[in-house]
């Protein structure tokens, strides 16, 4: 196991620069996920610290030693890509073991290690397949038993559960978690999937454009976003936002309401974001934040998500899924106070 720091990582394509300037530190054991939409610079920056690409400045630093003038195979880091890398026409055994391949360990050594990586993997009886009688979560554990089977300071993984259906991904997410706190092993592991990340994480690192914009638990960049790019991005469905100002009675809201809340702020426009889990039917004895008319429902099982048209907005609400409204239905939705946040329209900055 090793710590993991990024100082000051800058990474340029001709003129053009990606990654502007990363700081990061990653505790020993950790589980840190990257995430964010595509060309945010989430796999440029694992593939600088697998050493797949030069860095253009910055240091790289992996157990306390800065490593950028290190080789891939000279940084005791172990890969898993989104598509396998598995070779088709060795077993599951070869496959597994290729990653001793330069070991200077003898063979009965070898042999030792790869079982007790298939054991841990659950693959003991898939050893003598090939990959084409194997299935995708199968194939992307041979993957995964590969890189363990070096027993490296740290795992990176490339979006590796982006090929599997859904069902799939889950049970991978399962079996990757299980991994971890079984191995212990720092972990950086790249997504696109907000859901992956949360469920993944001890810390979460969302980027855009080139930047981190947030780092923390998925509790906190859940709860308490640093601003409305990453208060939209984690949570599913997205977050509610409707515009506003500040007046003397508290936030005005161009949908109508408005919400008695003191702000310490001099911003000229108020971004109010609401949850749609948070925003829920009021009873006929209970104030309401917003009153508007059903325009779409969308059935989930135990919960249906409702969209309402509030004049010029809409917002999205959460009901239960026994008894959902009607399209055209007038409905009456509430919020915890608590549960609202602020943000400044100019900037995005939340305001706390």
């Amino acid at each position: 196991m090793a710590t993991v720091e990024l100082k000051g990582l800058v990474k340029t394509f001709g003129k053009t620069e990606v990654l502007h300037g990363i700081d990061l530190a990653v505790e020993d054991g950790e589980f840190i996920v990257f995430v964010g939409p595509s060309g945010c610079g989430k796999s440029t920056t694992l593939r600088l610290l697998a050493g797949l690409d030069e860095v253009s400045s910055g240091e790289i630093l992996i157990g306390g030693n800065v490593v950028n003038n290190l080789e891939p195979k000279e940084r005791n880091i172990a890969m898993v890509f989104q598509n396998y890398a598995i070779y088709p026409h060795m077993s599951v055994r070869k496959n597994i073991g290729f990653g001793l391949r330069t070991s200077k360990m003898s063979k009965a050594d070898k042999e030792k290690r790869i079982d007790e990586v298939a054991e841990l993997l659950g693959m003991t009886d898939l050893l003598d397949r090939k990959p084409g009688q194997l299935s995708g979560g199968q194939r992307q554990r041979v993957a995964i038993g590969r890189a363990m089977v070096r027993d490296p300071l740290v795992f990176l993984f490339d979006e590796p559960l982006s090929n599997l259906d859904a069902q799939l991904r889950t049970q991978m997410r399962l079996e990757i978690k299980k991994l971890h706190q079984d191995v212990g092993t720092t972990i950086v592991f790249v997504t696109h999937d907000q859901v992956e990340a949360m469920t993944l994480a001890d810390r979460i690192v969302i980027m855009k454009d080139g930047h981190i914009q947030q780092v923390g638990t998925p509790a906190e960049v859940y709860q308490k976003p640093v601003n409305m790019f990453v208060a939209q991005f984690i949570g599913a469905p997205s977050m509610n936002m409707l515009p506003g100002k500040k007046s003397s009675a508290g936030i005005v809201l161009n949908a109508g309401p408005t919400i008695s809340e003191s702000l310490n702020s001099d911003a000229s426009g108020i971004m109010v974001g609401i949850r749609p889990n948070d925003l829920t039917p009021a009873l006929d004895n209970e104030a309401a934040l917003f009153e508007g008319r059903v325009k779409i429902i969308e059935p989930l099982g135990p919960e249906t998500l409702v969209y309402v048209e509030l004049g010029q907005h809409e917002v999205l609400a959460t009901v239960p899924g026994r008894t959902p409204p009607k399209i055209g239905d007038t409905i009456r939705l509430k919020a915890p106070q608590e549960e609202i946040h602020f943000f400044n329209a100019d900037t995005g900055a939340a305001i706390l």
